[in-house]
């Protein structure tokens, strides 16, 4: 399969247009459980459904005329960074839009068992910003794991460096991250 894609990619670099027709199939998949994954984190009843999410993204890519595609691993690297973008401008619409309201649960709604909420995207996204500037490496791996998904070997595969890096600076950015999110950070 990543043979196949790295092929379309190639091929679509090239102009041929039926090659991104054929990839869209190949990686709607993968991008839509990236969504998946990314709108679970999200609060409930999100408005932004995930094939919305996955068209929007692809929407974006095919317009990224300047990228010469070399393979699967850099795709979803863009992919990753795409919806990042998309995640947060969309969260900041909807602040936008209910700036001033504020909701109440009642402390007997509050469930002790479930799972804490993820971070908020847009402070997440203000955190990467800093942390681009003190470790561009670390933030680039973070959009590559938490917005794109990609694997330890993967992610290393990107950023061409050995999957020990990528393990020692995930480790070292989810710290940082925990500490600069106030204790709010997955």
């Amino acid at each position: 399969m990543a043979s196949d894609v790295t092929a379309l990619l190639v091929a679509w670099s090239n102009g041929e247009a039926a090659a991104g027709t054929q990839l869209m199939d190949a990686v709607y998949t993968e991008l839509r459980l990236i969504a998946r994954a990314h709108l679970r984190r999200e609060r409930r009843g999100h408005s932004l459904p995930p094939t919305a999410l996955v068209h929007e993204a692809y929407l974006k890519l095919v317009d990224q005329r300047r990228v010469q595609w070399q393979n699967r691993v850099q795709f979803f690297a863009v992919a990753a960074r795409v919806m990042r973008r998309l995640l947060v401008d969309h969260a900041r619409s909807r602040d936008a839009q209910k700036r001033g309201a504020t909701v109440t649960v009642p402390l007997a709604d509050v469930d002790p068992r479930a799972d804490p909420p993820s971070p908020d995207l847009i402070a997440l996204d203000e955190a990467l910003a800093r942390l681009a500037v003190l470790d561009p490496r670390q933030a680039t791996l973070v959009e590559l794991r938490f917005f794109g998904g990609l694997t330890v070997e993967e992610a290393a595969e990107a950023m061409a460096v050995a999957p020990i890096t990528v393990k020692r600076d995930w480790a070292m950015a989810r710290t940082w991250l925990y500490r600069e999110l106030g204790g709010t950070a997955s």
